[in-house]
């Protein structure tokens, strides 16, 4: 009964949320040549945090009385649960759109092969830094939907792997998006081809997908084309898709095992000696 109360109370702070995110809705704020773009998700996670025991819930016992200890761990088993239907959600689009990926060309195709890079940059770096396993979950990937999924099916979410893939899944929602958003209006302005970046702004992540590809629209050389604008979407999009796709591919059959063997190799070598340590999967 106890803990049918505590889910509760979740169910009923987690929908406050969306509702107060959703009235605020979708904000861009111009500034010069770029556009920010925020969205209903950052503001929900930046809440989230907020209303936590450890901040302002300290000082204010209504927050202490719906959102504690118990209320957070229920949360972290209904993210399981919750990610477990959006894999499913993420397999029903390859069948439909099976032609889509095919007539999208070997670009698309090609650009996949730059998942391999983030634990070849981004682990040795944690690792110096003094991560642990959490290097695992965090560095695997760019750590959106399907990482979060993968990783706390594999090793489980309050594992070390876990707490890794969700602290950068969390700092990509709040910063990553808001990255994406300026990179969107200030890349249009390195020579490249505007289809190149839309295709450029699908890195698996819709959040930031749509942050960047809408910065990028709103460029005024290319504002002026809406063909042009419906194309970019469209790149982006399909570009988004195919990493999601093949991104969870690569993930489970690529580079987390070969982050486990490059984990292997450099962690007694560039490793700190005061972090707990954790045998390799």
């Amino acid at each position: 009964m106890e803990d049918n109360k505590n889910l509760i109370k979740v169910m009923l702070a987690a929908f406050a949320i969306v509702i107060v995110t959703e009235l605020v809705g979708e904000y861009t704020v111009n500034i010069g040549p770029v556009a920010l773009v925020l969205f209903p998700m950052l503001y929900a996670v930046i809440i989230g945090i907020v209303i936590t025991p450890d901040l302002l819930g300290k000082k204010i016992k209504v927050l202490r009385d719906i959102i504690n200890e118990k209320e957070i761990n229920i949360a972290g088993d209904i993210v399981g649960i919750a990610l477990v239907l959006l894999g499913i959600k993420y397999g029903s689009t390859v069948g439909p759109n099976l032609a889509k990926i095919i007539q999208a060309g070997p670009a698309f195709l090609a650009q996949e092969f730059g998942h391999i890079l983030s634990p070849v940059v981004a682990l040795p770096l944690a690792l110096f830094l003094g991560f642990k396993r959490e290097a695992i979950g965090a560095c695997t990937s760019i750590s959106r939907e399907t990482a979060l999924g993968v990783i706390s099916e594999k090793y489980g979410i309050n594992s070390p792997e876990g707490s890794g893939v969700l602290g950068t899944y969390l700092m990509g929602t709040v910063i990553g998006t808001i990255y994406f958003s300026v990179l969107g209006s200030v890349s249009i302005y390195t020579g490249l081809h505007p289809y190149a970046l839309g295709m450029a702004t699908g890195v698996g992540s819709g959040s930031m997908m749509t942050a960047a590809s809408a910065a990028l629209t709103k460029v005024p050389k290319i504002a002026a084309d809406p063909a042009m604008i419906d194309t970019i979407l469209s790149y982006g999009a399909t570009s988004n898709m195919m990493s999601s796709l093949t991104g969870l591919i690569f993930l489970v059959f690529i580079t987390l095992p070969f982050s486990n063997k490059l984990y292997a190799i450099l962690e007694p070598k560039i490793g700190k000696k005061n972090k707990s340590k954790n045998k390799v999967a």
